[in-house]
């Protein structure tokens, strides 16, 4: 259906300050006021003299990264936080602290990169998902210079194109925009949501937004991530998946267990609605559930938007079990009336649904992972709208779990993916990728 892809570039931008969130930048010792809005924060300060400290105030609680005869720690109030591995640095440049949803990271700057050097999970200690906590955020930096504002990212995954209601890319004259999971320092819980616009000519990537959502179930704002954004009657639609708390089931019984894990949508209404794709933004949502009848189905996940002849589209994955998972779709009238219309319960380890028009027609494409059984491994299998699969993309296949997002241009196609190369080791753990993934078809 399509020429074959060939990979034409990589990109990884790693920005623990985020470089268009920049809230705060002090030359001298003291504290800072720096209301967040949501729990994805960084400061990073020059080491100008020994000993050297960098904190966050959040919620009565001081949150430290230390430099210190040789090694960085972390101090949570009083108690130091060390690891016997990872904290001795090598002349370190900066340090730096990050809050990644309840994870606290101490870093130190090597030879123009960052190394993380410990981390800790603050779920015991305070809840950092508080609006009211975090409006209280407080910066005490040292004497050096200080520049601190929101979390940026270590990689990028999950990528989907910005695209109008009809599936077609939203564009800023040439440029294509990109919603992302900003990779954090560790598990899916330390990721959120990113904005990003990209030349389809020089393969150009620029950060504009962030994203950040509040549940309709709890109180407190999350990074929930693998998102598509949609412009729809002049406002916006954001589907999202609930992994911004997620926990890795760790018993046979927990990953057979009903999870919480689902898929959100927010509505920005026109006129007078906010520009999404530039600046912070904290959406409400209410619950997008998708139908999964006559499945077995514990969570469903990655959703995709296509509104085609008065019908939605609606691309999805659902997991009989973690992690067991292949994809769906569902149509209807409004997202509201939502029927199962296909599903592929024959794969257990495929993502990425996503829709798109190739020839003229509307087709479903995934992405079955190295897990999969034999035949469906490490492949961009293309479907149709009752997902009968019709073949697959002649693309490279990355490592992890790429998404098939293709578009056209004027010279061919683009597919824009990534790859699962990670971060800083055994520290950080699964989920500090990737690299994106630039491929062209002519």
């Amino acid at each position: 259906m399509l020429p074959r892809f060939e990979i034409v570039r990589r990109l990884r931008p790693v920005d623990l300050v985020a470089p268009g969130d920049v809230r705060l930048r002090t030359a001298g010792a003291g504290l800072h006021a720096m209301a967040a809005p949501a729990p994805y924060v960084a400061a990073l300060s020059d080491i100008d003299e020994l000993p050297c400290e960098v904190a966050f105030h959040l919620g009565g609680h001081r949150l430290a990264a230390q430099w210190r005869d040789g090694e960085i720690q972390l101090a949570v109030d009083q108690r130091p936080i060390r690891s016997r591995r990872f904290a001795r640095a090598e002349k370190p440049s900066r340090l730096g602290i990050t809050l990644t949803g309840v994870h606290l990271t101490a870093w130190s700057e090597e030879a123009d990169s960052w190394v993380a050097r410990a981390r800790y999970d603050l779920g015991d200690d305070l809840d950092t998902h508080s609006e009211s906590l975090l409006a209280g955020l407080e910066v005490e930096a040292p004497a050096g210079a200080t520049i601190a504002g929101g979390f940026g990212q270590l990689g990028l995954r999950d990528v989907r194109l910005v695209s109008e209601s009809d599936g077609t890319a939203v564009r800023d004259g040439g440029d294509l925009w990109l919603s992302a999971t900003s990779a954090g320092p560790g598990f899916f819980d330390t990721a959120h949501t990113s904005i990003w616009r990209l030349d389809p000519s020089t393969h150009d990537l620029t950060h504009s937004a962030d994203l950040f959502f509040r549940r309709p179930d709890r109180p407190g704002v999350f990074g929930d991530h693998a998102t598509h954004l949609t412009r729809h009657e002049g406002g916006w639609l954001v589907a999202t998946s609930t992994w911004g708390d997620f926990e890795e089931p760790t018993s046979r019984q927990q990953r057979r267990a009903q999870s919480t894990l689902r898929i959100t949508l927010a509505e920005v209404s026109a006129p007078g609605h906010r520009d999404l794709l530039r600046g912070t933004h904290v959406l409400d949502t209410r619950e997008l559930p998708m139908p999964t009848d006559g499945l077995v189905s514990i969570a469903t996940w990655d959703p995709h938007l296509v509104r085609r002849e008065g019908q939605w589209f609606v691309g999805f994955v659902s997991a009989s079990r973690f992690f067991d998972f292949h994809p769906a779709l569902a149509a209807g009238p409004t997202l509201a009336d939502l029927s199962l219309v296909g599903s592929r319960a024959d794969r257990r380890a495929t993502e990425g649904t996503t829709l798109v028009e190739i020839d003229g027609r509307l087709v479903v494409l995934a992405s079955d992972g190295r897990d999969g059984r034999r035949g469906q491994r490490a492949r961009f299998p293309i479907f149709d709208t009752t997902l009968t699969e019709l073949g697959a993309l002649d693309a490279p296949y990355p490592t992890n779990l790429p998404w098939p997002t293709v578009v056209p241009v004027d010279d061919g196609w683009l597919m824009v993916t990534f790859n699962g190369r990670p971060r800083d080791g055994k520290l950080l753990g699964y989920g500090t990728h990737g690299d994106l993934v630039v491929m062209r078809a002519r």
